[in-house]
């Protein structure tokens, strides 16, 4: 049995404050699931349907907290939802479409959110069109090279 660290320094089976060092053989740590808390969810999980039961009697009855605890767990919250708004770009490059997008946002068209989403939408077309560009230029300079 070796002595515990009491001088702060690291040794082979303990770290710094003289617990024993992560992956240390000689204690593994307990086992996932075998906590506290793993102990308290087998016991309630044994009662779970009456505890249910009884929540629901209550709630039924009017109780707010009872009411407020089905329905937190039963349905959804509501999230805000954008609608999709209409936005007409021009056509040309995408730096007039971007400057279109800026402008719908200065007249109040559309919001700031949904700018945002486009023009980064617009930059990822920008990007598959630089993409698809440089490949076919890489294609026509390989079959060049190949041909003489």
């Amino acid at each position: 049995m070796s002595t515990p660290n009491t001088d702060g320094k690291k040794t082979s089976n303990h770290g710094m404050g003289g617990k024993f060092a992560k992956g240390n053989k000689a204690s593994p740590g307990r086992p996932p699931g075998r906590g506290k808390v793993a102990e308290l969810r087998e016991k309630l999980a044994q009662d779970v349907e009456a505890v249910i039961g009884i929540v629901r009697e209550q709630a039924l009855a009017g109780d707010p907290q009872a009411i407020r605890i089905l329905l937190d767990r039963v349905l959804p919250s509501l999230r805000p939802v954008e609608l999709p708004t209409p936005l007409d770009l021009p056509e040309g490059n995408l730096a007039h479409q971007a400057h279109a997008v800026v402008q719908a946002v200065a007249d109040g068209d559309i919001a700031p959110s949904q700018a945002a989403q486009i023009i980064t939408a617009l930059g990822g077309v920008a990007k598959i069109i630089e993409t698809t560009d440089l490949l076919d230029r890489i294609t026509k300079l390989e079959a060049a090279n190949v041909s003489k």
